[in-house]
């Protein structure tokens, strides 16, 4: 591509970067909608059930669109090598846009009863699907425009796009809010989704300016494209040795960093550390603005000296961080509950055998042990607790400090005997807790915005370092033939379910445990598994010619 005298970006560059770009950021905004989201979505499409488990409902309908990603890269990818990048996500941008449009129109509950979650259930995998899609085809066309030597640095522009989408569903969302008042949880709430058509019209319009790439043209112009895309890609050894290993030694990694810099720590305050939930989406929205430069130094800065020393740094800086962090964390956003955890800590003995997996994902299971209702109250109030084994038949008891709390055995016991004792515990237990100093949320004048901020602000500069030069790095590992295929499915593999399922999976492991600090072994275990795999197994590519067929 042409360059001015000077070296800067001539128009067609700009405008390349800048659609492919906005229609990124546009489609993260209607993916992140839903998440922000998802407790109203809940009580408007899901209220046949209880509320618990109509809210985990609504997260599950948000996990389906991770889970379909990988689909949407074979489908879209495929499509992408054959018929052409531009052409492809132009499809993947009005698939979105018009699901996420649907949504805001879409008929409640209790208006048109069981077929209103299917219909949301089915819009949410197309969004998936197109999701899916997306990304390889933006990443692609940007790197085939891209001069030499400057692909890190023009694809980091679309790395930007997934944290501005959620900065800007955030923003909002949190005017509408600001504007409505309660009549948003009432009808309001639509506004964000109808918003997306403005956003969808000028997007396909942008688009449809733009030229398509001119690998891919002189590609089917001599006949080389390819007509088997997937077996190419998956059914030869020699490309799918490295589409695993973009998976294990790239994506993986890069997944849970991001995942955990930004959707993670948000549930940890708001969740774990008990700050109210407009705090903690400012600090996040805060240390996103912050951060987001970086995406494009880290991009730029692995032109210079590689994609894998910039990436397998963050993965490995981020591993051996987390904990200190996080529990700074804890020091600064609630000082109380630190203390407390310090000064009388928490303690289960109960005999192993009768305690069950506390992470009940659909709302059914039944906790009447004596080790499961001291366990489920402590797991409700997210106090954090050690495990001591006792010897078999032993009731639970809970000991906070000096204080000892016994539990007692509910299998015998009527409902509305169960319900009654239940009930008396949780009083005994919770002037405990209290007692103890456990806060019952975090003291907004006690927290400390600032370092919250800064160490928000170092979580996303990890994020920069692991995402901005993916998208170049993974372009540079597939030949032009069969490069959107390629690069799409490990790239959602890892952001879709490695990295989508991550708060869900930590979340698990605290309440397996009782610790809450214990869920990050798995970004950790993760971001480590890359960094040795990255590092031995998958080449340096900056210097490499894409434009080989």
């Amino acid at each position: 591509m042409a360059e001015t005298n000077n070296g800067a970006m001539t128009k067609e560059e700009r405008k390349v970067i800048f659609a492919s770009s906005l229609g990124t950021v546009f489609e993260w905004y209607d993916f992140y909608l839903y998440g922000s989201l998802a407790a109203i979505i809940s009580k408007q499409f899901f209220s046949g059930v209880n509320e618990t488990a109509a809210f985990i409902f609504a997260l599950l309908a948000f996990a389906a669109g991770f889970a379909v990603r990988p689909f949407g890269a074979i489908i879209f990818g495929r499509l992408g090598d054959m018929i052409g990048r531009k052409y492809t996500f132009l499809v993947t941008i009005l698939i979105m846009g018009m699901s996420t449009a649907i949504v805001g129109i879409l008929p409640n509950y209790e208006a048109i009863g069981v077929a209103a979650p299917i219909i949301l259930i089915v819009l949410r995998l197309l969004q998936g699907l197109a999701l899916g899609g997306e990304y390889g085809g933006a990443a692609t066309y940007v790197a085939e425009h891209a001069p030499h030597g400057k692909r890190g640095l023009f694809t980091s522009w679309i790395q930007t796009t997934a944290t501005l989408g959620l900065f800007m569903s955030l923003l909002v969302i949190l005017a509408c809010r600001e504007l409505l008042g309660k009549d948003f949880e009432v009808w309001g709430w639509r506004i964000p989704f109808l918003i997306s058509i403005l956003l969808l019209v000028i997007s396909v319009y942008i688009r449809m300016q733009l030229n398509e790439s001119p690998i891919f043209l002189r590609m089917k112009e001599e006949g080389k494209s390819s007509k088997a895309p997937l077996t190419e890609s998956f059914a030869r050894w020699d490309n799918l040795k490295i589409v695993i290993m973009s998976l294990l030694g790239g994506t993986a990694g890069q997944a849970v960093v991001w995942y955990t810099g930004q959707f993670y720590a948000l549930f940890f305050l708001v969740q774990t550390l008990k700050v109210d939930a407009q705090t903690a989406n400012l600090l996040i929205a805060g240390s996103l603005i912050i951060g987001t430069p970086f995406f494009v130094v880290c991009g730029a800065l692995s032109d210079k000296i590689g994609r894998k020393p910039i990436i397998m740094a963050g993965c490995i800086i981020a591993a051996l961080t987390y904990f200190p962090i996080f529990k700074g964390l804890t020091h600064f956003a609630n000082p109380d509950l630190e203390a407390a955890q310090k000064n009388s800590p928490v303690t289960v003995i109960a005999d192993p055998d009768s305690c069950s997996f506390q992470f009940n994902p659909v709302g059914t299971a039944k906790f009447v042990t004596s080790c499961d209702i001291a366990k489920s109250f402590l797991a409700k109030n997210s106090v954090n607790y050690a495990n001591v084994a006792a010897p078999a038949g032993t009731v639970a008891s809970i000991h906070i400090g000096d204080v000892v709390i016994n539990s007692f055995e509910g299998k015998d016991l009527s409902k509305d005997e169960l319900k009654k004792q239940t009930d008396e515990f949780g009083k005994a237990a919770s002037a405990a807790v209290k007692a103890a100093g456990y806060p019952p949320k975090a003291d907004p004048d006690k927290i400390n915005k600032p370092m919250v901020l800064v160490l928000l602000t170092i979580l996303v500069i990890y994020v920069t370092m692991v995402y901005g030069p993916i998208a170049a790095w993974l372009v540079e590992l597939f030949p032009t033939r069969i490069r959107y295929t390629s690069m799409s499915l490990p790239y959602h593999i890892g952001n879709g379910w490695f990295g989508g399922f991550l708060p869900t999976t930590a979340f698990a492991m605290v309440a397996a445990t009782g610790d809450i600090y214990y869920g990050l072994w798995y970004p950790i275990i993760v971001a480590l598994m890359t960094a040795v795999l990255g590092i031995f197994f998958l080449p340096e590519t900056k210097d490499r010619d894409i434009h080989h067929i």
